[in-house]
């Protein structure tokens, strides 16, 4: 007697014609509530077998009370409420409600989400880059928009098509072969530093300067400062504890989880930042908020705070729009020209990573590498001068061999190529310092001579010469090399 199969497993019947038949139940149809059968076929019972429990795996994970035969807009509308509403903070879930409403459903919601293809959104993305907005009841905003909120909306449709593929609706995403345009690159504005001062009096006079001098210290987000109770801060230890921010829902100002979880950090704080808190906290002891508004003596909410400050750039006589934004790019900029890791600092900021932090403040790390490289620039330059062991006189010898490996015995696209590599040059520094050490009697241009052939090898790395300089540099570097390494003191 053949073994009955398992629920789920479906049937497997061999036809009169010879070929085996295996049936399963697809889903129900929500208009008759009668099973949706399929069925494979093969040749043998083995080979049914195998079609019909691959058929059963692809066809799970789709609900059992529909036919599969959705508009895009029916399912990027359940895929919002579905699956992206519950697990994204309140402001984000409208920002993709909203996309989804004024942008995806009135140029390809009609479509049957089996028939969209790739030509219907790129059509799509080319008419918000070109034309702006869709319309919406009798408006209609033809300004173009921005690179970035194209791209913000090829987000919110590709994650919903990747769940239609998960869940076997369509057969592949195609918001895949879509080309969207590239990221904008906007200058960022921060807060001059000699106008820093100005800012900060104007609010003190305000009655707001523990609130903006913390901001430009931590660099938090706004509805972070704004959430900051007494009891975040460790006095002794000088410690800002930051788990919350505050939000505005409905119109009501709320106290919800930080942006991501590594915005959940502590951060250090200057003794005069802890100062200034602690005056503040001592005009309103019985008050656990930090910040109170005035007002209310609730939280502060973040349209106002940035109302105020656009009062203080306009009573400081600031001509730049620095946006309440802006001044965490402030702290970060100040932070990154002192010296501040970048790792650090993305720790200081919340952010996920280092490279993200880097990304956003590449402009600055620019600057960074540029002084660097003409700080190397005058390493090269001194390493040429002439050591004199202490207690005795430089010598004739010494000044012919100084003279011997100046600067312009090189071209200046070989000189400029060198600088514009700091990280090794600094590497090759640490060794003639070490050679300076262990041989002091020996001329620099020796000790050069002994460092710098890392610097010739860079290219051949990479079993090409020219991969740093063209050919014609490479031998000029490597002879002007060879010629100083036969010189020693006398």
């Amino acid at each position: 007697m053949a073994k009955k199969r398992a629920n789920g497993e479906g049937s497997i019947r061999k036809k009169p014609s010879g070929r085996w038949e295996g049936r399963y139940t697809q889903g129900i149809d929500p208009v008759t509530g009668k099973a949706i059968q399929k069925s494979v076929s093969a040749k043998t019972q083995a080979e049914c077998k195998e079609k019909l429990a691959k058929a059963i795996r692809e066809n799970r994970g789709v609900p059992l009370n529909h036919t599969g035969d959705y508009t895009a807009a029916e399912w990027c509308r359940l895929w919002f409420e579905t699956y992206s509403k519950p697990n994204i903070r309140y402001n984000t879930a409208k920002g993709y409600e909203g996309i989804i409403e004024h942008h995806i459903i009135p140029a390809i919601g009609a479509i049957k989400l089996k028939q969209l293809s790739s030509i219907h959104i790129q059509r799509m993305y080319n008419d918000l880059k070109e034309n702006g907005r869709m319309p919406r009841g009798a408006k209609q905003n033809d300004k173009p928009l921005s690179n970035t909120f194209v791209r913000r909306v090829h987000a919110v449709l590709q994650a919903a098509l990747k769940q239609a593929v998960k869940e076997r609706l369509i057969p592949y995403n195609p918001c895949e072969n879509c080309r969207i345009p590239p990221k904008d690159k906007k200058e960022m504005t921060i807060l001059p530093s000699e106008k820093i001062g100005r800012y900060l009096q104007e609010a003190e006079k305000y009655g707001v300067l523990p609130m903006f001098y913390l901001e430009l210290s931590s660099g938090l987000r706004r509805g972070e400062l704004l959430a900051l109770q007494w009891t975040d801060l460790n006095v002794k230890e000088r410690i800002l504890t930051v788990n919350k921010q505050v939000t505005r829902m409905e119109g009501e100002l709320d106290v919800t989880e930080p942006k991501t979880k590594n915005s959940v950090r502590k951060v250090a704080l200057s003794q005069q930042a802890v100062d200034l808190l602690v005056q503040e906290h001592e005009q309103h002891p019985d008050n656990p908020i930090l910040f109170p508004s005035s007002r209310t003596g609730g939280y502060w909410s973040p349209d106002a705070v940035s109302r105020i400050n656009r009062k203080l750039l306009k009573n400081a006589g600031i001509e730049e729009h620095v946006r309440f934004h802006d001044l965490r790019h402030t702290f970060a900029t100040m932070a990154i020209s002192s010296g501040v890791d970048v790792k650090t600092l993305s720790s200081m900021l919340g952010h996920y990573s280092a490279g993200f932090t880097l990304d956003i403040y590449t402009h600055i790390t620019n600057d960074m590498q540029r002084g660097a490289a003409e700080k190397i620039g005058g390493f090269m330059e001194s390493v040429t001068a002439t050591v004199t062991p202490e207690g005795r006189k430089s010598s004739k010898c010494n000044k012919n061999l100084t003279r011997s490996f100046p600067t312009e015995a090189l071209s200046r696209a070989v000189v400029q190529k060198i600088n514009d590599h700091v990280q090794l040059c600094l590497r090759q520094r640490a060794k003639i310092i070490a050679l300076r050490e262990e041989k002091p009697q020996q001329s620099v241009c020796v000790l050069v001579s002994a460092a710098l052939p890392g610097l010739v090898r860079l290219g051949e790395v990479h079993g090409r010469p020219d991969m740093l300089f063209k050919k014609t540099e490479f031998r000029e570097l490597r002879a002007v090399v060879q010629r100083n390494a036969s010189h020693r003191m006398a």
